[in-house]
């Protein structure tokens, strides 16, 4: 540590007793409200910026919220107190809401941006498509680089761990939530290397969530973040995963066998770390996850005091053993009779017990673009001792398939194969008493027409959509298409370059088929017939969930710019609004609710009010299915002015938020707007054909401030049954 900070009586170290760790500093982000982060010593004070928030849930309580504009930073005065010169840890919780750029900063330390200006940093390594995580020193003339090869993914509660031994090694950790930690699972996690040396450190603040610039920011939560000065135990590390270093923790945690695993027997031991309150343990067990998790008869096995039970074996719990092919849930309640909060109820675990069948074949069922030269390969059935393979060019040939030769190994080779062309194949399974009959499965070959939206297996598509897909090496097409896959109908043909078809008004909630046939006289092996896709409507109405936009130049074919689509005030001198970015792409890749676009709104009210609107092409009927709710999702920032966000339908019927600060919203929101209140203002709900958003008031404009927002998902929904 920086030999002035040992003079100061006001430093102290604190001693966390939930893992004997001597704590520097730890932020537990229990603020909820305000724009300065306080350590628990008091001592050091992190100031937020941008949109950042600490009104969001954490990993443990609550956390801070970075909103990807701003990025918390201490003074001078404070970051000297991390400036460690010898023995050292960081631990830190994040969960991204967006996928992971390359750079994206957690914790820096530095001057300036990058190069020998850097002291240490906490970052993201994207490349390869991977995400991993990166810690970077400063020594003497040079960069030290240390990379764990654990892939970090968007939406999931991720602990990384830095432990700095100067004589040692710099040993790294990436545990996700869900995880079974126990020392073993840290040990064979940990990835380290020898420490290069002493960290040399240039001027600069500390800072969490950014770097000195404005790119690379980070756009999620973090949370339990804490700096040690000695190098974290394999233990420590377990109970900083289960209690963030400082808090109890009440629950139940690190299920054994992990949850959602597959077992390779019909037997197991479950067993879990005990919630820090417990005195014993109410165990649930069942085959389905709503009966386990409401506790529902035939699922309670009793109150136990040891954090372990044997199921699937002779006098246990499921005697006869675990059916193969299914898959179990589990869940532990943590029981003290002396506490008011009990019993605790925990989260529900799963685990699977493998078929007898053939599964997890590669390629996968119904995989693309696969090499002619490919080798199959799959996990044999429970207990089986020999498979025997069926391949071919239809389904029913291989579904019919008998008396092929049996072999011992899993893998399975071809031959060479045809270009865009779907093969079908089956593995059954013999375990010395029968043989099971294996799914039939398929894939096809590089060169075939390849879906682009929907895609394969899509959910939640709209009605109307329009099907667009890549070309093969064919040069004309037929379409197929209906809800019937072995009974799909010609819809129409064309030839290369308009590669969509337009189905029309679809059902909700159904799944439909399609396929793409392609043909080219010049080729000896056409026609081909193309791979069977499938999406499934939704079970609402999508008014604009801003996916098919696209920066394609204005009067050219196909382009549909959403400043073209949504009208704003860019004309209009009494319209403060402006939709889009100003530069390509125009809608919002980043900050997006669903899917892979949102719509950005800038709002200027100095005019009075701003807004911009879509022409209704289709979905004008608001009363189809019975809908009766309007819901947008909306994001904002605190840096905001408070505007009243309103929602007008065909121009004349308005309705406004109820919440006054809705524009200051620094995380996703969901508005929903019963249709009665447009109805009551004399809208046709029959036929609707604009919808306008806005920030001020519309009837009576008053000029006001300015902001930016986000808007995404406009959906309809029927009432609930």
């Amino acid at each position: 540590m920086c030999k002035k900070l040992m003079f100061l009586v006001v430093f102290v170290l604190m001693v966390s007793q939930a893992c004997n760790a001597v704590e520097v500093a730890r932020w537990d982000f229990e603020e909820t409200s305000g724009t300065t982060a306080t350590d628990q010593s008091g001592l050091y004070v992190a100031t937020l910026g941008g949109s950042d928030t600490l009104d969001v849930d954490g990993r443990f309580g609550s956390g801070i919220d970075f909103a990807g504009d701003g990025g918390a930073v201490f003074d001078a005065a404070g970051s000297e107190a991390f400036r460690f010169t010898g023995d050292f840890s960081i631990s830190l919780w994040i969960n991204s809401d967006v996928e992971f750029g390359a750079h994206t900063r957690f914790i820096d330390i530095s001057v300036a941006d990058g190069g020998l200006t850097d002291s240490y940093r906490l970052f993201t390594h994207s490349g390869d498509d991977t995400d991993n995580f990166k810690f970077m020193s400063r020594q003497d003339g040079s960069n030290t680089q240390n990379i764990h090869t654990r892939d970090m993914a968007a939406g999931t509660w991720i602990l990384l761990v830095v432990r700095h031994a100067l004589d040692g090694d710099v040993t790294m950790n990436v545990l996700l939530d869900g995880d079974s930690v126990d020392t073993a699972f840290v040990a064979a996690n940990s990835e380290s290397w020898p420490t290069a040396g002493p960290i040399v450190y240039a001027e600069g603040e500390l800072k969490l969530g950014r770097m000195n610039g404005t790119s690379r920011k980070f756009d999620g939560q973090m949370d339990a973040l804490a700096f040690y000065d000695e190098v974290l135990t394999d233990d420590q590390v377990v109970n900083i995963f289960y209690t963030s270093g400082g808090s109890e923790y009440p629950l139940a945690s690190g299920p054994k066998p992990a949850d959602g695993a597959m077992l390779s027997d019909t037997w197991v031991n479950l067993s879990w770390r005990p919630g820090d309150f417990a005195i014993s343990h109410d165990m649930y067990v069942g085959d389905n996850f709503d009966n386990v998790d409401s506790g529902a008869e035939g699922t309670f096995l009793g109150n136990q005091a040891d954090t372990f039970i044997v199921v699937g074996f002779p006098g246990f719990a499921f005697p006869d053993g675990l059916v193969p092919g299914t898959t179990y849930y589990w869940r532990i309640d943590e029981v003290n009779e002396a506490e008011p909060n009990s019993p605790w109820k925990g989260k529900v675990w799963s685990f699977s017990v493998p078929p007898k069948t053939a599964y997890f074949p590669d390629p996968a069922n119904e995989a693309e673009g696969v090499s002619v030269d490919v080798q199959l390969s799959w996990t044999g059935g429970y207990g089986s001792k020999l498979h025997t393979v069926y391949f071919g060019e239809t389904f029913d040939e291989v579904d019919n398939a008998t008396g092929g030769s049996s072999q011992g190994s899993a893998e399975f080779t071809p031959g060479t194969l045809k270009m865009a062309k779907t093969y079908y194949w089956r593995v059954d399974e013999f375990d010395s008493v029968e043989t099971h009959k294996g799914d039939v499965w398929s894939f096809t070959t590089e060169g075939a027409v390849a879906a682009l939206n929907p895609a394969n297996g899509a959910v939640d598509v709209t009605q109307t959509p329009v099907l667009t897909w890549a070309p093969g090496l064919g040069a004309s097409y037929e379409i197929f298409f209906g809800t019937d896959a072995g009974a799909l109908e010609k819809k129409g043909s064309g030839n290369l370059g308009s590669e969509s078809y337009e189905p029309g008004q679809l059902e909700w909630n159904t799944t439909y088929y399609w396929r793409v046939d392609e043909a080219n006289n010049a080729n000896v092996d056409s026609p081909w017939t193309g791979p069977l896709w499938s999406f499934t409507t939704a079970n609402f109405l999508i008014i604009d969930d801003m996916e098919s936009y696209n920066d394609i130049n204005e009067g050219e074919p196909g382009s549909n710019r959403i400043y073209n689509a949504w009208v704003d005030g860019f004309d209009d001198p009494l319209n403060g609004s402006t939709v889009g970015h100003l530069d390509p792409p125009f809608y919002e890749e980043t900050i997006v609710h669903s899917g892979n676009k949102s719509m950005p709104f800038t709002y200027d009210n100095a005019v009075g009010k701003s807004e911009a609107t879509l022409t209704l092409t289709s979905n004008n009927d608001w009363t189809i299915n019975g809908v009766g709710t309007l819901t947008i999702w909306y994001r904002g920032s605190n840096n905001n002015a408070a505007e009243t966000m309103y929602v007008t339908l065909n121009g004349s019927s308005t309705v406004d938020n109820d919440n006054p600060d809705a524009a200051l919203s620094a995380r996703w929101t969901e508005w929903n707007i019963s249709l009665q209140a447009f109805a009551d203002q004399g809208v046709n709900l029959a036929n609707v054909n604009s919808i306008t958003l806005g920030l001020g008031n519309r009837t009576n404009p008053v000029a006001g401030g300015s902001g930016m927002l986000y808007f995404d998902d406009i959906r309809l929904y029927a009432p609930a049954p």
